[in-house]
């Protein structure tokens, strides 16, 4: 199970070079269900998710470079890339997303919590924007096809 929440970063107060980063690409064979393949770093892995905004199921499988460069010939819409910091808050991690290419300059940041209830009671730093939790146009599915 995922539960997230999702918000729109204009600025970033944040020194990145002292994060934790992921170079990630990743790209979609389906959009409804959601199918995915992504290279994380030297990682390669298939996604299933179920549908939803802030809650969702997730499946993950490992794959081989080979399997992912085979399947990734296969993606409907474009590739994504982007590099993914991973700032501390409290207990939290908030994954900062900055796409680059055709996407660049969005800025995304995630928060993944343990249950609902910590999501709902979550009170973002003030340097997030725009909550577009439930706004599918922010799905990186939804991205892949724009």
């Amino acid at each position: 199970m995922e539960i997230e929440r999702k918000y729109l970063i204009a600025e970033v107060p944040v020194d990145l070079s002292k994060c934790v980063s992921r170079r990630i690409e990743q790209g979609y064979l389906s959009t409804e269900p959601v199918v995915r393949v992504r290279r994380d770093n030297d990682d390669y892995i298939l996604t299933y998710k179920s549908k939803g905004l802030m809650v969702r199921e997730e499946y993950n499988l490992p794959l081989t470079r080979t399997s992912y460069e085979h399947l990734r010939e296969k993606i409907d819409g474009r590739l994504i890339a982007k590099t993914r910091y991973e700032i501390p808050l409290g207990t939290l991690t908030i994954e900062l997303d900055i796409f680059e290419g055709d996407l660049a300059p969005l800025k995304l940041a995630e928060v993944e919590f343990p249950d609902e209830t910590t999501a709902n009671a979550f009170t973002p730093p003030e340097w997030f924007g725009t909550d577009v939790t439930f706004s599918s146009d922010y799905h990186n599915s939804t991205l892949s096809r724009k």
